[in-house]
């Protein structure tokens, strides 16, 4: 179905039901600044149908499609290749309508899948226990600093500026409801972490620490020493992970102490899809496992012995009491999720090694040709496949510069981080499996004519 017609009748009813008089009434929440009072520039408010396909290719034909063009874009949403077998499995019936597996024994497929998802997920994490997938990582991360305040009864977090800023725009948004002070800073274009400002930051009124890993500019930290300082205050730790193929080759956030460890699993099995939808990944310690959102398949045995899954624990408010309930969080990104599960079970364990050290070794050989550059400099003195640049002309500029020639050369930090003087300069580069010796030459040949 493409459209729900609906008559003026039929809205006056709705409206008079609801108790308002206008439709306009319903957004008076969003500011007026933010509202469309003359439709969209450049579209016409009626068009024909054939009209409409027509208008829309032609805008789609303005972008710079991603797998057309040297890519290098990532911070937080990377170009992986995805094998054609991970589409045939999601697209089988029995997956692709699946939903909350409320009676288990019509749904023993799905709730196997999650049950692998949750042990790969934990697996790779370090963790003992993950759940069956959250929204994104951005969600989770929040899902996370609420959790760390029911567990520990506190109301500071401790933000690593090194976490990307729009994980800490979802997480300020939601302490406005909730109440939570949230300790954040902005990064410096250097090759140390602020661990430092965070160990001394942790007091006994903190209730967590947050920190991504690797971070926004690509920055590997040891998360030992925050974690031993983190409990030593009777707080927590938490690790968010957006590039889960660094795992393949780093040591696990699990490992190195982190109670919790969160991310976005958009980088195995789902592509770039234009910003989502993506899956959230959710692993902790066992003891803390009431207190995570969201739900967990388990496995146990039917009446036969035969062995079969269930939803083991699920503590969101539609299944419980509203006040027992850890999330609001209504259903998880279970095709994602199965996305995530074939790509990784493909892989295996020494296939994601095997990725994992692809991706560095041509990572850290786009950065050395890069930062030979005349002006340019690398800041990372470790990466795993994203890396910053510190430029000598200001990044955003330099990067439409790129795209004019046909390269997608990286994330300008003055896009994430706007006003911020000092990060202008910042451009930071992913490399991945999908990246060519041609592609970097491109990339080389390109930013020395920009920066000149």
């Amino acid at each position: 179905m493409r459209y729900l017609p609906l008559s003026d009748a039929d809205r006056a009813a709705m409206l008079e039901v609801i108790g308002v008089g206008s439709i306009d009434e319903l957004f008076r929440d969003v500011p007026e600044a933010a509202r469309l009072t003359d439709g969209i520039a450049g579209l016409p408010n009626h068009a024909s149908e054939l009209s409409v396909e027509r208008q829309l290719t032609a805008m789609a034909r303005k972008n710079l499609v991603a797998g057309e063009a040297p890519f290098f874009l990532g911070c937080g949403a990377y170009r992986h290749h995805i094998p054609a077998s991970v589409d045939h499995i999601i697209q089988r019936g029995e997956f692709l309508t699946s939903y909350t597996p409320y009676q288990p024994e019509i749904a023993q497929g799905t709730l196997q899948v999650l049950f692998e998802f949750q042990t790969q997920v934990a697996r790779l994490y370090g963790c003992e226990v993950a759940n069956a997938s959250m929204y994104d990582g951005s969600t989770a991360c929040w899902e996370a600093i609420g959790m760390a305040r029911r567990i520990t009864r506190r109301t500071k977090t401790v933000i690593s500026s090194g976490l990307h800023p729009h994980y800490v725009g979802v997480a300020n948004t939601m302490a406005r409801f909730t109440g939570d002070e949230l300790d954040t800073a902005l990064p410096e274009l250097t090759a140390e972490t602020d661990s430092e400002r965070l160990i001394a930051a942790v007091d006994g009124e903190t209730s967590a620490v947050v920190v991504q890993y690797p971070d926004i500019l690509g920055r590997i930290t040891d998360l030992a020493p925050i974690a031993q300082a983190a409990h030593s205050a009777g707080a927590l730790l938490i690790a968010v992970v957006t590039e889960p193929v660094a795992l393949g080759l780093i040591r696990s956030p699990g490992e190195m102490g982190a109670d919790i460890v969160v991310g976005e699993g958009q980088s195995i099995g789902v592509g770039l899809q234009f910003g989502g939808p993506y899956v959230g990944l959710f692993a902790c310690r066992e003891k803390h496992v009431r207190q995570m959102p969201g739900r967990l398949a388990g496995e146990t045995v039917d009446a036969e012995g035969k062995r079969g899954f269930v939803l083991t624990l699920s503590t969101r408010e539609q299944h419980i009491r509203r006040e027992k309930a850890t999330s609001n969080i209504c259903t998880s990104s279970v095709l994602c999720a199965l996305a995530w599960t074939a790509h990784m079970t493909l892989l295996g364990e020494k296939g994601l090694r095997r990725l994992a050290q692809i991706n560095h070794a041509r990572a850290v050989a786009a950065a050395e040709r890069l930062a030979a550059i005349p002006g340019v400099s690398l800041v990372n003195d470790g990466l795993f496949n994203e890396f910053t640049l510190r430029l000598p002309v200001e990044g955003r500029p330099a990067v439409r510069e790129l795209a004019d020639r046909g390269i997608l050369g990286g994330v300008s930090l003055g896009r994430l981080y706007p006003g911020a003087d000092a990060l202008a300069n910042g451009l930071v580069v992913a490399v991945t499996e999908t990246v060519t010796d041609e592609h970097i030459a491109a990339f080389e040949a390109g930013l020395k004519e920009v920066v000149q």
